[in-house]
């Protein structure tokens, strides 16, 4: 048996576990995947075992309103753990370095993430992981683009962010082999028909320094200056950046964004 279909099994009999504790007849998966903040299709496929890619959010969610102790959550992590995407020490290469997350940390008014060559958000400051908030696949931006049913409605100008993803994804590609750039073209491909598109008809150019037009369930439409910086330190990765324009309404969403992630730790 699979680890995917281990997992959907594990989280299957937790829920109903719950029968007792504070439903007559247990919930649905519907009502477990509203109370963790993810969709009804996201949370079937964890339980079904066709979820290759889980989300670490979703499932510390899940932990929570599965009410799973310290045993119990460890076993879902040790479940989860060979389906989850590498870590900081994995194939990428070298740790974050704390100093490089006392610096985003410190920008308290200003969204950061930290992606590796896959776009895989290594490290956020709190203001960034806020931003992303609610979305299914808030560990990685290709992911989150074309996988996550959201994707269409957060991002306001969808389909020029998609095809600058997949210009960027293209950009990745070294002429050698690599499983794991490999590995994510395959996932995209079979679960995305706009990836599929976009990839074989690749004639779109990135363009990193433009302002990018966002719906959040939150704060509501919010206009962010994109800003992608490469990290010396870090071959292969990026600091993204997000501004808004000065006294703006933005600016203004932004602050309070910041303010309900404050209450919310």
């Amino acid at each position: 048996m699979d680890s995917s279909k281990l997992l959907g099994d594990f989280l299957r009999t937790r829920r109903e576990a719950l029968a007792s504790v504070c439903f007559s007849r247990g919930p649905g998966r519907a009502e477990v995947a509203m109370l963790a903040g993810i969709s009804t299709a996201a949370y079937t496929r964890l339980e079904d075992g066709t979820e290759r890619r889980p989300s670490e959010r979703a499932l510390g969610r899940l932990a929570r309103v599965l009410q799973l102790k310290p045993p119990a959550r460890e076993q879902m992590w040790a479940l989860a753990r060979p389906l989850l995407c590498p870590g900081p020490e994995g194939a990428a290469g070298k740790p974050v370095s704390p100093h490089l997350r006392r610096l985003i940390d410190g920008w308290t008014d200003t969204p950061a993430l930290l992606c590796d060559r896959l776009m895989n958000v290594r490290a956020a400051n709190c203001l960034g992981t806020a931003l992303l908030d609610g979305l299914e696949h808030a560990d990685n931006l290709f992911r989150l683009v074309f996988l996550d049913p959201a994707a269409p409605d957060f991002f306001q100008e969808w389909y020029h962010i998609a095809g600058a993803a997949t210009d960027s994804l293209h950009a990745v590609r070294t002429g050698a082999d690599d499983p794991e750039l490999a590995a994510l073209v395959g996932e995209l491909s079979e679960q995305s028909r706009d990836f599929r598109r976009l990839w074989a008809g690749h004639d779109l150019v990135t363009d990193a320094h433009r302002f990018k037009r966002m719906r959040h369930r939150e704060i509501g439409d919010v206009t962010l200056l994109c800003d992608v910086f490469d990290v010396q330190r870090l071959p292969g990765h990026q600091l993204i950046v997000f501004q808004t324009e000065r006294d703006s309404p933005s600016e203004h969403a932004l602050a309070l964004l910041g303010s309900l992630a404050v209450t919310t730790i």
